[in-house]
């Protein structure tokens, strides 16, 4: 039941740093008022890194046929993160009136979290914290642009 803890571990600090960045994220949704915020975000991005930690270590402990080769496949775990975050994104957009549809940049922002989180189990930290600063960089930095053309087509 706990054998190997000392494998478990480093996994288990991937899954906090892929929360952190995954909070981070779901911060910036929680202040705008969106529907997946804080806790959302962290959950993803944990979950998809303790998939992926844990398809490393199932790969580590797998038979190998004949020929050397391995009898799992760890990236059938990545599908099923992407398949989860679909159907968690889609609950976030909400069509009103059928003409406008709100919770798109959430919805992309939950399989961004979930994206990082996969870097951050595959040990890409690197990786995941520079994707996690230019998702910073759309949310933030395009919002204000978006803000500053719309006020400017509103003056002119």
């Amino acid at each position: 039941m706990f054998d190997g803890w000392e494998t478990q571990l480093p996994v288990l600090g991937k899954v906090a740093f892929a929360m952190l960045l995954g909070g981070a994220i779901g911060l910036e949704r929680e202040l705008k008022d969106r529907p997946a915020g804080f806790r959302t975000h962290m959950l993803v991005a944990g979950a998809a890194a303790l998939l992926t930690g844990m398809g490393d270590m199932m790969v580590a402990q797998a038979q190998h046929d004949d020929d050397g080769r391995v009898q799992i496949d760890p990236f059938r775990l990545v599908e099923a993160v992407i398949a989860g975050v679909a159907f968690i994104g889609a609950g976030t957009m909400i069509a009103h009136r059928g003409r406008v549809v709100v919770g798109i940049t959430t919805a992309a922002s939950l399989l961004m979290v979930a994206v990082i989180g996969v870097a951050v189990g595959f040990g890409h930290g690197w990786l995941a914290l520079l994707a996690t600063l230019m998702t910073f960089a759309v949310l933030f930095v395009l919002a204000w642009l978006e803000r500053r053309v719309a006020k400017r087509d509103d003056d002119g």
